[in-house]
Parts: C-alpha cells; structure tokens; sequence
C-alpha cells in the first residue's frame, strides 16, 4: 500500500490564505505519471499495489488520515509493504507508533518524510510524531528511510532523527532524487522485490 503526501495547515485560515496566495504553476496542474502511479505496472502480478486517495491531501487532517486507513486496512491480508511518501511517511510512523495494528507488516518505507516541522516552512499540524517510535519499531517489519541530499523540502537532519529514533532501520540515501517526485524509481522496485 502506498500512502501518498499532502500538506497541512494549523488553521483553516492559514489554508484560506494558502489557497488565495499560493503561485499557480500550470505545469503541475497537468496529468502526469509518477513512480507511485506505475509501481503496480514496474512490480507486476506477483504484487497487488494499492494507492487509496487519503482525505483532502492538500488540508490533511491526520484523523481523517487515520479513519480511512484503517477502513482500508481491515480488509488486506497479512505481509504487508507499507510505503509512505512525503506527509504519508510521516503519517505511517505516527500511526504505527500510536496505534496496534492487526495485520502483520514485512516491510515500511517512508520516502522523503518529514521527522518534525523545526526549520520547515510547513506546519506538520496534528500529523506530529509522538515523543517514542518505538511500537513503530516494534511492529512496522523492517524499516526503510529514502531521502535525498539535494530535497528542497526535507532537509538530511529529518533523516538523522528518524535514524536515532529508529536505530534498527536501514537507510537508503540518494544525491540527486530532489523529493522524489520523479516518473520512474527502480530502486524501489528493486527493494520491493527483495523484500
């Protein structure tokens, strides 16, 4: 299952002002393939890949977030992948430090995923790790952290933080990937396949 990323605002005139403020780029308005959207065609039938559209990914609000993941969760079998981009990185680790979940998880991924919002001009808002990752650790099968040196929106010291906190996971860093929004990612497909 592949949790995409989203943005967050502390209040819902900080959204309103976002809305009414933001530089339009009309290239990002158009439809375009990204690694997340091929991943089901780059690993192939051996792999169900799933990439539910969590709840208002451009005013995300972890509860709603959490409501519609575990609905979904429900129904999956054990052995599960996780992989969390962006903002659904960080929503994994909260989520899997907060709470028990019921199926059992080979492996979780976080791609570029913010750790805290100190020296980010984005708010995390209720999407804030719990002081301990540590259930996360326990129960989240192996943990991969992905990043990249040149990310313009998660700097390296989010992964060194996640690292301390997690001190068992593998990390995977890149030169070069920006936030990994980029149409193909083998690498990952890669990980997948020996996971």
């Amino acid at each position: 299952m592949v949790i995409h990323g989203g943005t967050t605002f502390d209040s819902y005139e900080d959204y309103l002002s976002y809305l009414k403020n933001m530089e339009i780029d009309l290239d990002r308005l158009k439809s375009k393939k990204d690694w997340k959207t091929n991943l089901q065609e780059e690993l192939g039938a051996n792999f169900e890949v799933l990439s539910p559209r969590m709840p208002n990914g451009t005013n995300a609000c972890y509860k709603e977030w959490k409501i519609w993941f575990e609905r979904i969760i429900t129904l999956l079998n054990d052995n599960l992948i996780l992989v969390g981009h962006s903002l659904g990185g960080i929503f994994l680790a909260k989520y899997l430090a907060e709470e028990e979940i019921s199926k059992r998880i080979k492996a979780t991924i976080l791609v570029a995923a913010p750790f805290d919002d100190k020296n980010r001009k984005e708010s995390l808002a209720d999407f804030r790790l719990s002081s301990s990752l540590v259930k996360f650790g326990e129960q989240g099968g192996v943990i991969y952290l992905i990043q990249s040196k040149d990310d313009p929106f998660i700097s390296l010291d989010q992964l060194t933080k996640y690292k301390k906190a997690l001190p068992h996971a593998k990390m995977i860093i890149f030169d070069n990937r920006e936030h990994f929004n980029q149409e193909t990612f083998p690498e990952i497909i890669e990980l997948i396949n020996k996971i």
